[in-house]
């Protein structure tokens, strides 16, 4: 005689966890405090924006430099924003003692100056990472991985030391003589109060260009269906046929010259850059957009520098229960705790082997 051993169906009722609830809740009080300071001040908030849209746009630069090289090393190159920092010292160098431009030059003046000076930032700090890579990270790339990230921070701290050596303990400035950019200021438009000056704007302007071709390089050209290959799995496209040290050695260079371009715009919009910049203050603010967004993936490092741009220039420039410059960057460092504790894989997730 067959017996029924088929169990009753219980359906069971899923409670949300704690942390999707408390996810949740602060972003409803953060979309509540932008939305009343849209409606208190609405000048404010969309100036705050535009400033934000210019501030990631630098960022993105950066944080491209860090996806690239853990895409295909699984690897944080903590060098990388000493790397972007001497890419500032060396436009400053450029534009400022070998061009002369003190401001008050016209166009024809200024942007040759500009153009040589980005290519050759991009140029030094290029090759400068890629002999980072070869020196330093090559020789451990089999090596537990503790022992490549120690070396990473080894070389930040060489690299600061260069700075310091080179340029002094003080600001390095790129301005008139009155203390302002060297890139005009005139109106692009002013609507209702929001005015959006040309300094922000070529700032986009130069950025947008190179993102492009960088995702153009890596999506459509040989170079980058190697690096694809590369990042995921070394031992099968090495057995297509595939240098993996060369096609290493220019995600490294690819990764120096985004650095080179952000240190321009830096010190171009910025007017100052100091040894200690890339390592205390933007390279771990770009590191942190890399993870917001999903380091390893190129658009998510650009949404995520967007992100922190937008968080920073709210932050310091809304009106109503704003925190303030002194807490921006606790606060940037709070979202990368919470993003790595609960969502390691960020925004977009990660395109790595990794993380599947």
């Amino acid at each position: 005689m067959a017996t029924d051993a088929r169990l009753p169906l219980v359906r069971t009722v899923r409670r949300p966890g704690l942390v999707p609830v408390l996810g949740t809740a602060l972003v409803g009080l953060l979309l509540v405090w932008l939305a009343i300071n849209l409606s208190q001040s609405p000048s404010a908030f969309f100036s705050a924006a535009l400033i934000g849209l210019t501030l990631g746009a630098v960022y993105a630069l950066i944080s491209l430099g860090y996806t690239l090289v853990y895409g295909i090393l699984e690897l944080i190159n903590f060098a990388h924003g000493d790397v972007f920092m001497l890419g500032g010292m060396i436009s400053a160098t450029f534009i400022v003692q070998i061009f002369g431009i003190k401001g008050g030059e016209g166009a024809l003046t200024l942007w040759p100056a500009i153009f040589v000076s980005l290519f050759a930032a991009m140029a030094i700090c290029g090759v400068l990472n890629a002999t980072i890579e070869r020196v330093a990270y090559r020789p451990l790339r089999n090596a537990p991985r503790l022992a490549p990230l120690i070396t990473a921070i080894g070389m930040s701290f060489i690299l600061q030391n260069v700075g310091l050596a080179w340029k002094g303990a003080e600001y390095v400035t790129v301005q008139t003589p009155t203390g302002e950019t060297l890139l005009p200021t005139g109106q692009v438009f002013s609507i209702g109060g929001v005015t959006y000056t040309w300094n922000k704007l070529i700032v986009v302007l130069l950025t947008v260009p190179v993102l492009l071709a960088l995702i153009w390089l890596v999506q459509s050209t040989r170079q980058g269906k190697a690096m694809r290959a590369t990042a995921q799995d070394r031992d099968a496209a090495a057995m297509m046929g595939i240098n993996v040290d060369r096609t290493i050695s220019f995600t490294f260079l690819l990764a120096g010259a985004l650095a080179g371009a952000a240190g321009l715009l830096y010190v171009l919009y910025f007017t100052q850059v100091r040894f200690d910049l890339g390592a205390l203050q933007l390279g771990l603010v770009a590191f942190t957009a890399a993870v917001l967004g999903g380091i390893g993936n190129l658009p998510g490092a650009v949404l995520g520098s967007l992100v922190i741009g937008f968080i920073q220039a709210f932050n310091e420039r809304l009106t109503w229960h704003s925190p303030g410059s002194d807490w921006t960057e606790s606060i940037v460092f709070s979202i990368l705790i919470l993003i790595l504790v609960f969502r390691p894989e960020g925004l977009l997730g990660e395109r790595t082997p990794e993380g599947g």
